[in-house]
């Protein structure tokens, strides 16, 4: 077998074990009897799939690697789990779920010839395995409105970015007065709080209006014409993909059955537009702090400037990590990426604040 494959078996080999210790770390954290009895049986499936990947090395003459816990990574999950809640874990390890389903079915497929029929069954029983559990994580995102811990990251993200930014600029502008800069970024990140909150709020009630408005003329088309109703959830169906000779079949069969209609033509809308609107507006103040505080404590905007770009930077690279330790995706490029895009922002920033006094002399006045 190719050392390429060996590479990634070990690499699979380490990953499902760490992932056993955490389901079972998760567990032993857990009060919710159901979800600690989950977590308990997916700790079981990962040191079976972790097995599994043990004798694919051993039968090659191979030693798998030592295993260990990744501190960092129970650290934040711990972390995660006390202040946001069991949502904010589940919203994550989907994502690795995900990840694993991905990297498995490409192992599977490119590597399927140098594999005994016994270890290619295995390992669709494995990627099965791991749908399953992507299954399990979306069901625990409904339950904890997981869809407000991406408003959270969304707006403390926006909120560390855009008010670097624009403190960077007046950094160039008024070298020499920082609370003036502070004291700016303070207003613009309020206003941006309150914009994001109410963009939100609008957007999400808009987004339930409208679905519970379709979701009322299909309750009057299925009172008036029953026949017109499943004609419209055939197409719907076929547009999803499902032969058309099978799509009128469902239809017919659901046409007396109006809440199963209604639900494959229109889900409910489940998110709540007042929690999202304090979520992200809560988040992107929070956000804004970290590059704000500096100009409060400095002598001078551009020493402000030096320290703010560490605690924003500090930050997002926080961020970065936590997302993909739980996620599975390389922490460097992760953090990378992060840091790059709002250092980024703050440094064309810095140039727009240096042009704009150079032109109009601000700082003079």
């Amino acid at each position: 077998m190719s050392s390429e494959a060996i590479k990634l078996a070990r690499r699979f080999y380490l990953d499902e074990w760490a992932d056993a210790e955490l389901y079972e770390r998760l567990a032993e954290w857990e009060k919710d009897e159901k979800i600690r009895a989950e977590f308990k049986r997916l700790a079981e499936l990962e040191r079976w799939h972790a097995e599994f990947w043990k004798s694919f090395l051993e039968r090659r003459n191979e030693k798998p690697p030592r295993p260990r816990v990744n501190r960092l990574t129970v650290w934040g999950v711990k972390l995660l789990r006390k202040f946001l809640g069991p949502g904010s874990v589940a919203s994550l390890l989907e994502m690795g779920e995900n990840s694993a389903i991905e990297k498995y079915f490409r192992f599977l497929n490119e590597y399927a010839r140098e594999m005994s029929d016994e270890e290619r069954e295995t390992l669709r029983r494995v990627i099965l395995d791991e749908i399953e559990h992507e299954k399990f994580f979306r069901e625990e995102e409904k339950a904890f409105h997981v869809e407000n811990i991406r408003d959270l990251v969304l707006g403390m993200n926006d909120g560390l970015v855009e008010i670097l930014g624009a403190v960077t600029g007046l950094s160039a502008v008024y070298p020499n007065n920082p609370q003036l800069v502070g004291i700016s970024g303070l207003i613009v990140g309020v206003a941006g709080a309150l914009s994001m909150a109410i963009g939100t709020f609008v957007s999400v009630r808009s987004q339930r209006q409208v679905k519970e408005s379709i979701r009322s003329r299909t309750e009057v088309l299925f009172e008036v014409s029953p026949e017109k109703t499943a004609e419209e959830l055939r197409e719907k169906l076929i547009e999803g993909g499902m032969p058309e000779d099978m799509a009128k079949e469902i239809a017919e069969k659901l046409k007396g059955n109006p809440d199963a209609v209604k639900k494959l033509l229109l889900p409910e809308a489940e998110e709540n537009e007042v929690r999202a609107a304090l979520y992200t507006g809560l988040s992107y103040l929070l956000g804004v702090v970290f590059p704000v505080t500096p100009y409060f404590l400095a002598s001078n905007s551009l020493t402000a400037l030096v320290f703010s770009i560490l605690f924003a930077g500090s930050a997002l690279a926080i961020v970065a990590t936590l997302i993909s330790l739980l996620s599975g995706i390389s922490v460097k490029k992760k953090v990378a990426e992060m840091v790059t895009t709002g250092l980024g922002a703050a440094f064309l920033s810095y140039l727009f604040g240096r042009a704009m006094e150079a032109i109009f002399h601000v700082s003079a006045l």
